[in-house]
């Protein structure tokens, strides 16, 4: 039987066969109907040894048969019997594997919605090669405890039970002497079970390795080429790939010397069967056609008797991928939803942080007892050094960071009382870096109004002064962007991302410096859409340009997670010695200053 670990896994598994229970049913009858046809397999033997060679009289019901035709009927019968395990067999294992495979999906749906769900803090913590292995092969641990776990435990208990019944009937003492194999079995599983989980973990954990340190390599490809650091990555890659063969290497040695040591036992057990059995034919207290059917019997006493304890042996590596699947679905999100949505109006605007403190280590605080109130319609600019808080800052709005004391809010009313759906949906978004999607150009563009006309998406395309260059390429709109936008320049795809906020038309505007990774020429094109777009929106800017800070109507800046300065940017360029006026000599005029960009091809804009 599964251990208390092993159990807790089944237990937690047994909610996602609630909804294919019926094929399960279906399924667990299949098991009796094999083991019908695995019961009869020895028969046709017994009757060609004992009554067709041997010259014993045939049974009764057998009576009118003579030994030509009992041969005839016996071969016949090993076909038969054969074909109808097999077919059984084959219907048996497509109806378990699509129930494993649905449970699967069913797993992985629900473990990929809960890492959408958690928060910006949880995915800052874990590395992404981790969580990818998790979601595509430790869920397939899934479809292992219903394959190798709950039916095989079930058609192997039955088939045991179906032939400890029948050869206790053709020879007790033979049979009891079969058996005394299993207190054997079960003392290799207590002495081998602690160092099989051990090595499944850490097979699991390298391999995670592995996903972890590729998937972080492929995203800066660009820097490891820059920095040609391909043969260090490469030796790194070895060293990771070579620890996890080695950690399966360890599992598959620990499972193979597990299954030889099973395989002996049995054979000692079937070896003491065979002398006993032998003698008694010798003696005459049995036929050889019992004792061939016996033995018959005894290797398929022993198949199941195998099974369970290979069964345990795989549980404990499929129960190790459970447990890494349930240990990320057991992390409660730490964005509690609230309750309220927007009127349909949408919101107006007014926004205020309250004494806002936030520290993504507890001994490092990012912001300090910040308060801000900004108007609606108004045009707000946060400025400051790197690493002063500025993301974090406007990252509470949208709730990708709540607050750890103190509040946001929206007309009055906490953030963290609104759906998050629904907080969301008033606040459209320009970050840093410019992020699209391998879609196509039209797909990107309207990501935040999947619903949203060609004409529609075409305007925002226009303001955003995208729209010539998407009409020049072959496909147009529909145009695919490759991974990572790699056909597209830096600043095209901060382009496509304006014309994503513009589409949304959300009455809250949060912009993280939408000019950074434009010319000259194109920020100044961008600058008037952005203008217009600002309009009657609350609007937050991360400003590092002297002409995103003029758009503005205030300027927040802030320094070492504080509020230093508040005002316009005359009042604050009149304060000579002030925190702004020194961003202003060393930030944004040197960049004011900068002789203009030559004109030529828009691809060339991003560098």
């Amino acid at each position: 039987m599964p251990g208390g670990a092993t159990r807790r896994a089944l237990i937690r598994v047994l909610p996602y066969l609630k909804p294919y229970r019926w094929p399960f049913v279906w399924a667990f009858a299949l098991i009796f109907l094999t083991t019908g046809f695995e019961l009869l397999k020895p028969w046709p033997l017994q009757v060609v040894i004992d009554h067709v060679l041997g010259g014993k009289p045939a049974p009764a019901y057998l009576a009118g048969f003579d030994a030509a035709s009992l041969l005839v009927l016996a071969c016949v019968a090993m076909v038969i019997v054969q074909f109808g395990l097999s077919a059984i067999t084959l219907l048996y294992n497509y109806m378990t594997i699509k129930i494993g495979q649905n449970m699967v999906n069913d797993l992985r749906g629900r473990l990929y919605a809960h890492l959408q769900r958690l928060s910006l803090m949880f995915h800052s913590r874990r590395q992404v090669g981790d969580l990818l292995y998790r979601l595509t092969a430790d869920s397939y641990a899934m479809q292992s405890l219903i394959m190798n776990g709950i039916l095989p435990m079930l058609s192997a208990t039955v088939l045991l039970i179906g032939m400890f019944i029948i050869m206790i009937r053709l020879d007790a003492v033979m049979t009891l002497i079969a058996l005394v194999v299993c207190p054997m079995l079960v003392g290799i599983i207590l002495l081998l079970n602690k160092h099989i989980i051990s090595a499944a973990v850490s097979a699991k954990d390298r391999e995670s390795a592995v996903y972890s340190l590729v998937s972080w390599s492929i995203s800066a490809i660009r820097v490891v080429q820059a920095f040609t650091k391909e043969a260090d990555e490469h030796a790194r890659f070895m060293q990771a790939s070579q620890a996890s063969l080695s950690a399966n290497l360890k599992l598959y040695s620990l499972q193979t010397a597990y299954s030889g040591a099973v395989h002996v036992v049995i054979a000692a057990g079937t070896a003491v069967v065979v002398w006993f059995g032998a003698r008694a034919v010798m003696g005459e207290a049995l036929t050889l056609g019992q004792l061939v059917v016996f033995i018959a019997y005894l290797a398929a006493l022993y198949q199941p008797i195998d099974n369970l304890t290979q069964t345990y042996g795989l549980l404990q590596a499929a129960r190790i991928g459970v447990g890494r699947v349930f240990e990320i679905l057991d992390i409660e999100a730490d964005l509690k939803d609230g309750h309220l949505k927007f009127p349909a109006e949408g919101a107006r605007g007014l926004l205020e942080w309250r004494d806002v403190e936030f520290h993504y280590r507890e001994d490092i605080p990012v912001l300090r007892g910040v308060s801000l109130k900004v108007e609606p319609g108004e045009r707000i600019a946060i400025v400051g050094p790197t690493g002063s808080g500025k993301s974090t800052l406007l990252s509470m709005l949208p709730r990708f960071f709540d607050p750890k004391t103190g509040g946001v809010t929206i007309d009055g009313r906490d953030v963290r009382d609104y759906t998050i759906k629904s907080l969301r949906t008033q606040i459209s978004l320009v970050l840093q870096p410019p992020l699209v999607f391998p879609l196509s150009i039209r797909e990107n563009i309207a990501y935040g109004r999947p619903e949203a006309s060609q004409l529609e998406v075409e305007q925002a395309a226009r303001l955003a002064r995208i729209y010539d260059f998407i009409v020049g390429l072959p496909d147009g709109f529909d145009t695919r962007i490759g991974e990572g936008g790699i056909q597209l320049s830096e600043g095209e795809k901060q382009r496509v991302t304006i014309a994503r906020a513009m589409l949304r038309n959300a009455p809250i505007l949060i912009l993280d410096e939408p000019t950074s990774a434009l010319d000259a020429e194109t920020e100044a094109m961008i600058m008037d859409a952005v203008e217009r777009l600002t309009e009657g929106r609350t609007t937050l800017i991360i400003a590092h340009r002297l002409s995103t800070v003029r758009l503005c109507d205030r300027i927040v800046v802030l320094e070492q997670g504080r509020i230093v300065e508040v005002g316009s940017f005359a009042e604050l360029m009149a304060r000579p010695d002030g925190a702004f006026a020194h961003l202003y000599n060393t930030q944004f005029r040197p960049l004011e200053e900068r002789p203009p960009a030559a004109p030529g091809p828009s691809r060339t804009d991003a560098t």
